[in-house]
Protein backbone atom coordinates (compact mmCIF):
# COMPACT_ATOMS: atom_id res chain seq x y z
CA UNK A 1 0.00 0.00 0.00
CA UNK A 2 1.26 3.29 -0.79
CA UNK A 3 2.78 5.40 2.47
CA UNK A 4 1.23 8.46 0.94
CA UNK A 5 -1.19 11.04 2.38
CA UNK A 6 -3.84 9.94 0.23
CA UNK A 7 -7.36 11.77 -0.47
CA UNK A 8 -10.58 10.89 1.47
CA UNK A 9 -12.04 8.60 -1.11
CA UNK A 10 -9.01 6.61 -1.20
CA UNK A 11 -9.19 5.98 2.52
CA UNK A 12 -12.85 4.97 2.38
CA UNK A 13 -12.68 2.36 -0.25
CA UNK A 14 -9.63 1.38 2.11
CA UNK A 15 -11.94 1.06 5.12
CA UNK A 16 -14.55 -0.59 3.06
CA UNK A 17 -12.41 -3.48 1.83
CA UNK A 18 -11.24 -4.38 5.54
CA UNK A 19 -14.48 -4.81 6.76
CA UNK A 20 -15.99 -6.41 3.61
CA UNK A 21 -12.91 -9.14 3.64
CA UNK A 22 -13.07 -9.73 7.71
CA UNK A 23 -16.80 -8.75 8.09
CA UNK A 24 -16.05 -8.35 11.26
CA UNK A 25 -15.32 -4.56 12.52
CA UNK A 26 -13.01 -5.17 15.77
CA UNK A 27 -10.89 -7.16 13.54
CA UNK A 28 -10.81 -4.77 10.42
CA UNK A 29 -9.82 -1.95 12.58
CA UNK A 30 -7.16 -4.16 14.31
CA UNK A 31 -6.19 -4.84 10.94
CA UNK A 32 -5.69 -1.05 9.94
CA UNK A 33 -4.22 -0.06 12.94
CA UNK A 34 -6.85 2.14 13.92
CA UNK A 35 -9.34 2.06 16.62
CA UNK A 36 -13.36 0.90 15.74
CA UNK A 37 -15.16 3.84 16.76
CA UNK A 38 -13.31 5.79 13.50
CA UNK A 39 -13.90 2.78 11.13
CA UNK A 40 -17.52 2.62 12.38
CA UNK A 41 -17.89 6.47 11.79
CA UNK A 42 -15.67 6.22 8.01
CA UNK A 43 -18.06 3.32 6.47
CA UNK A 44 -21.01 5.13 7.92
CA UNK A 45 -20.09 8.36 6.15
CA UNK A 46 -19.65 6.10 2.88
CA UNK A 47 -23.05 4.83 2.89
CA UNK A 48 -24.33 8.33 3.77
CA UNK A 49 -22.17 9.48 0.28
CA UNK A 50 -23.19 6.66 -1.57
CA UNK A 51 -26.83 7.04 -0.57
CA UNK A 52 -27.18 3.19 0.02
CA UNK A 53 -26.61 0.67 3.00
CA UNK A 54 -23.20 -1.54 2.22
CA UNK A 55 -23.22 -4.15 5.37
CA UNK A 56 -25.94 -5.63 7.29
CA UNK A 57 -25.44 -5.41 11.25
CA UNK A 58 -26.74 -7.50 13.78
CA UNK A 59 -24.82 -7.80 17.20
CA UNK A 60 -23.11 -10.77 16.35
CA UNK A 61 -22.50 -10.75 12.55
CA UNK A 62 -21.92 -8.34 9.69
CA UNK A 63 -23.02 -9.06 5.78
CA UNK A 64 -22.24 -7.09 2.98
CA UNK A 65 -25.70 -6.32 1.10
CA UNK A 66 -26.35 -6.91 -2.37
CA UNK A 67 -24.88 -3.60 -3.38
CA UNK A 68 -22.16 -4.22 -1.20
CA UNK A 69 -20.75 -7.04 -2.77
CA UNK A 70 -21.09 -5.47 -6.21
CA UNK A 71 -19.10 -2.17 -4.78
CA UNK A 72 -17.01 -4.37 -3.44
CA UNK A 73 -16.22 -6.11 -6.68
CA UNK A 74 -15.66 -2.58 -8.13
CA UNK A 75 -13.70 -1.16 -5.43
CA UNK A 76 -10.77 -3.98 -5.97
CA UNK A 77 -10.31 -2.36 -9.74
CA UNK A 78 -10.32 1.58 -8.70
CA UNK A 79 -8.06 0.84 -5.97
CA UNK A 80 -5.77 -1.17 -8.24
CA UNK A 81 -5.55 1.41 -10.73
CA UNK A 82 -5.34 3.79 -8.21
CA UNK A 83 -2.02 2.52 -6.71
CA UNK A 84 -0.75 1.90 -10.34
CA UNK A 85 -1.52 5.78 -10.68
CA UNK A 86 0.34 6.16 -7.49
CA UNK A 87 3.87 3.85 -7.96
CA UNK A 88 4.23 5.61 -11.77
CA UNK A 89 3.70 9.43 -10.03
CA UNK A 90 6.24 8.41 -7.56
CA UNK A 91 8.54 7.17 -9.93
CA UNK A 92 7.97 9.87 -12.14
CA UNK A 93 8.97 12.09 -9.37
CA UNK A 94 12.53 10.20 -8.57
CA UNK A 95 13.09 10.31 -12.19
CA UNK A 96 12.39 6.72 -12.79
CA UNK A 97 10.07 6.52 -15.63
CA UNK A 98 10.57 8.97 -18.76
CA UNK A 99 12.85 9.88 -21.59
CA UNK A 100 15.90 11.26 -21.39
CA UNK A 101 17.62 12.18 -24.88
CA UNK A 102 21.57 12.82 -24.76
CA UNK A 103 23.71 14.31 -26.88
CA UNK A 104 27.79 13.98 -26.24
CA UNK A 105 30.94 14.23 -28.33
CA UNK A 106 32.57 11.33 -29.77
CA UNK A 107 35.61 11.61 -27.17
CA UNK A 108 33.75 11.06 -24.67
CA UNK A 109 32.90 7.22 -25.65
CA UNK A 110 36.49 6.89 -24.79
CA UNK A 111 36.42 8.27 -21.12
CA UNK A 112 33.43 7.03 -18.37
CA UNK A 113 30.45 7.62 -20.56
CA UNK A 114 29.50 3.93 -21.45
CA UNK A 115 30.28 3.17 -17.75
CA UNK A 116 27.81 5.97 -16.39
CA UNK A 117 25.47 4.91 -19.49
CA UNK A 118 25.63 1.14 -18.00
CA UNK A 119 24.55 2.41 -14.72
CA UNK A 120 22.28 4.60 -15.17
CA UNK A 121 20.67 1.76 -17.78
CA UNK A 122 20.99 -0.59 -14.62
CA UNK A 123 19.24 1.83 -12.29
CA UNK A 124 16.31 3.16 -14.38
CA UNK A 125 15.30 0.51 -16.44
CA UNK A 126 12.28 1.96 -17.76
CA UNK A 127 13.73 5.09 -18.84
CA UNK A 128 13.66 5.98 -22.60
CA UNK A 129 17.37 7.00 -23.39
CA UNK A 130 18.23 8.13 -26.47
CA UNK A 131 22.03 9.32 -27.62
CA UNK A 132 22.85 11.52 -30.41
CA UNK A 133 26.81 11.89 -31.56
CA UNK A 134 27.11 15.54 -32.01
CA UNK A 135 29.39 18.61 -31.69
CA UNK A 136 29.67 21.10 -29.03
CA UNK A 137 28.34 23.38 -30.99
CA UNK A 138 25.19 21.22 -32.39
CA UNK A 139 24.66 20.25 -29.07
CA UNK A 140 24.14 24.08 -27.85
CA UNK A 141 21.59 24.09 -30.55
CA UNK A 142 19.79 21.07 -29.85
CA UNK A 143 19.34 21.71 -26.23
CA UNK A 144 17.78 25.34 -27.26
CA UNK A 145 15.57 23.42 -29.53
CA UNK A 146 14.33 20.98 -26.63
CA UNK A 147 16.14 18.07 -28.82
CA UNK A 148 18.43 16.86 -25.94
CA UNK A 149 17.60 17.07 -23.06
CA UNK A 150 21.55 17.02 -21.45
CA UNK A 151 24.57 17.82 -23.39
CA UNK A 152 28.10 16.43 -22.92
CA UNK A 153 30.83 18.47 -24.25
CA UNK A 154 34.51 18.79 -24.42
CA UNK A 155 34.97 22.86 -23.52
CA UNK A 156 33.39 25.36 -20.68
CA UNK A 157 30.72 26.79 -22.89
CA UNK A 158 29.40 30.34 -21.58
CA UNK A 159 25.55 29.99 -22.84
CA UNK A 160 22.85 31.94 -21.96
CA UNK A 161 19.69 29.84 -20.42
CA UNK A 162 22.29 27.00 -19.99
CA UNK A 163 23.76 25.68 -16.78
CA UNK A 164 27.67 23.86 -17.21
CA UNK A 165 29.68 21.77 -15.15
CA UNK A 166 32.77 19.92 -15.48
CA UNK A 167 32.14 16.52 -14.21
CA UNK A 168 35.74 14.70 -15.85
CA UNK A 169 39.05 17.05 -16.09
CA UNK A 170 41.75 15.38 -18.27
CA UNK A 171 44.91 16.32 -19.32
CA UNK A 172 46.28 17.27 -22.69
CA UNK A 173 48.56 15.22 -24.71
CA UNK A 174 50.50 14.60 -27.96
CA UNK A 175 49.40 12.82 -30.57
CA UNK A 176 52.49 11.87 -33.04
CA UNK A 177 52.69 9.44 -36.11
CA UNK A 178 54.94 6.58 -34.47
CA UNK A 179 57.96 6.87 -37.18
CA UNK A 180 57.99 10.56 -35.72
CA UNK A 181 61.41 11.35 -34.01
CA UNK A 182 59.95 12.96 -31.20
CA UNK A 183 58.74 10.02 -29.99
CA UNK A 184 62.02 8.94 -28.90
CA UNK A 185 61.34 11.43 -25.85
CA UNK A 186 59.34 11.05 -23.12
CA UNK A 187 57.76 14.47 -22.97
CA UNK A 188 57.89 16.61 -25.64
CA UNK A 189 58.14 20.73 -25.20
CA UNK A 190 55.26 22.52 -27.01
CA UNK A 191 58.49 25.21 -28.51
CA UNK A 192 60.22 22.25 -30.87
CA UNK A 193 56.41 21.68 -32.54
CA UNK A 194 56.93 24.84 -34.24
CA UNK A 195 57.47 23.42 -37.47
CA UNK A 196 55.17 20.82 -37.40
CA UNK A 197 51.71 20.51 -38.99
CA UNK A 198 49.17 20.00 -37.03
CA UNK A 199 45.31 18.14 -37.31
CA UNK A 200 43.34 20.41 -35.41
CA UNK A 201 39.38 20.30 -34.31
CA UNK A 202 37.10 23.01 -36.48
CA UNK A 203 37.00 25.96 -35.01
CA UNK A 204 33.68 26.72 -35.63
CA UNK A 205 32.07 23.00 -34.31
CA UNK A 206 34.23 23.36 -30.71
CA UNK A 207 35.19 27.25 -30.84
CA UNK A 208 36.67 27.04 -26.98
CA UNK A 209 38.76 23.86 -27.35
CA UNK A 210 40.10 25.29 -30.85
CA UNK A 211 41.33 28.21 -28.90
CA UNK A 212 42.64 26.65 -26.16
CA UNK A 213 45.03 24.51 -28.37
CA UNK A 214 45.73 28.00 -30.55
CA UNK A 215 46.75 29.63 -27.44
CA UNK A 216 48.91 27.14 -25.51
CA UNK A 217 50.75 26.70 -28.73
CA UNK A 218 51.00 30.91 -28.92
CA UNK A 219 52.33 30.74 -25.54
CA UNK A 220 55.15 28.61 -26.30
CA UNK A 221 56.03 31.23 -29.22
CA UNK A 222 54.24 29.84 -32.98
CA UNK A 223 50.89 29.58 -34.19
CA UNK A 224 50.53 26.43 -35.43
CA UNK A 225 50.41 25.43 -39.37
CA UNK A 226 46.85 24.22 -40.13
CA UNK A 227 47.63 20.75 -42.37
CA UNK A 228 44.20 19.80 -42.08
CA UNK A 229 40.72 19.86 -39.72
CA UNK A 230 38.47 16.89 -38.94
CA UNK A 231 35.31 17.04 -36.70
CA UNK A 232 35.54 13.59 -35.19
CA UNK A 233 38.94 12.99 -32.55
CA UNK A 234 39.10 9.57 -33.95
CA UNK A 235 39.40 10.96 -37.47
CA UNK A 236 42.29 13.19 -36.31
CA UNK A 237 43.30 10.20 -35.02
CA UNK A 238 43.82 8.46 -38.26
CA UNK A 239 45.10 11.36 -39.82
CA UNK A 240 48.16 11.48 -37.49
CA UNK A 241 48.84 7.81 -38.12
CA UNK A 242 48.52 8.14 -41.91
CA UNK A 243 51.54 10.58 -41.23
CA UNK A 244 49.90 13.80 -42.23
CA UNK A 245 50.57 15.89 -39.41
CA UNK A 246 50.43 15.42 -35.15
CA UNK A 247 47.71 16.76 -32.91
CA UNK A 248 47.05 17.86 -29.22
CA UNK A 249 44.50 15.78 -28.34
CA UNK A 250 42.73 15.08 -24.97
CA UNK A 251 44.36 12.50 -22.74
CA UNK A 252 41.40 9.83 -22.96
CA UNK A 253 42.10 9.53 -26.38
CA UNK A 254 44.65 6.77 -25.51
CA UNK A 255 42.08 4.79 -24.75
CA UNK A 256 40.97 4.67 -28.51
CA UNK A 257 44.07 2.01 -29.61
CA UNK A 258 44.82 2.96 -33.25
CA UNK A 259 47.93 1.52 -34.64
CA UNK A 260 50.47 4.10 -36.23
CA UNK A 261 49.93 6.66 -33.42
CA UNK A 262 52.43 7.12 -30.28
CA UNK A 263 50.88 9.53 -27.45
CA UNK A 264 53.33 11.24 -25.04
CA UNK A 265 52.89 14.01 -22.38
CA UNK A 266 53.60 17.78 -22.51
CA UNK A 267 56.93 19.04 -21.14
CA UNK A 268 54.90 22.43 -19.90
CA UNK A 269 51.88 22.86 -17.91
CA UNK A 270 48.73 22.77 -20.37
CA UNK A 271 45.37 24.34 -19.04
CA UNK A 272 43.12 21.16 -18.43
CA UNK A 273 40.66 20.02 -20.92
CA UNK A 274 37.78 17.69 -19.61
CA UNK A 275 33.58 16.66 -20.38
CA UNK A 276 31.38 19.03 -19.49
CA UNK A 277 27.57 18.45 -18.66
CA UNK A 278 25.41 21.00 -19.86
CA UNK A 279 22.10 21.14 -19.52
CA UNK A 280 18.85 23.75 -19.91
CA UNK A 281 18.90 26.23 -16.52
CA UNK A 282 14.78 26.40 -16.69
CA UNK A 283 14.34 22.56 -17.26
CA UNK A 284 13.52 20.56 -13.84
CA UNK A 285 12.80 17.24 -14.91
CA UNK A 286 13.24 14.41 -12.38
CA UNK A 287 14.90 11.93 -14.75
CA UNK A 288 17.66 15.17 -15.44
CA UNK A 289 18.37 15.12 -12.22
CA UNK A 290 18.71 11.66 -12.23
CA UNK A 291 21.16 11.30 -14.58
CA UNK A 292 23.33 14.43 -13.25
CA UNK A 293 23.18 12.70 -10.07
CA UNK A 294 24.61 9.47 -11.08
CA UNK A 295 27.15 11.30 -13.45
CA UNK A 296 28.64 13.04 -10.40
CA UNK A 297 28.33 10.24 -8.33
CA UNK A 298 30.37 7.73 -10.54
CA UNK A 299 33.12 10.39 -11.44
CA UNK A 300 33.75 10.60 -7.88
CA UNK A 301 34.10 7.04 -7.39
CA UNK A 302 36.34 6.83 -9.87
CA UNK A 303 38.06 10.37 -8.39
CA UNK A 304 38.48 8.41 -5.68
CA UNK A 305 39.75 4.97 -6.39
CA UNK A 306 42.21 6.50 -8.42
CA UNK A 307 43.86 8.36 -5.89
CA UNK A 308 44.06 5.15 -4.19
Amino acid sequence: MASLALTEPYWHLHYFIAVAEELHFSRAAERLCISQPPLSQQIRSLEDELGVKLFERTKRQVHLTEAGKVFLERSYGVLAQLEQAIEVTQQIGRGEVGRLAIGFVDSAMYMLLPEILKVFREQFPAVELRLHELTTAQQIQALHHKQVDIGIVRSAISEPGLSVECFLPESLVLALPETHPLCAQTKVSLSTLASESFILFPAKMGPVFYEQIITICQQAGFRPKVAQEAVQMQTIIGLVAAGLGIAIVPASLQNFHRSGVIYRPLQEETPKTGLYLTWRQDDSSPVIRAFLGLARKTTQWKANHDDT
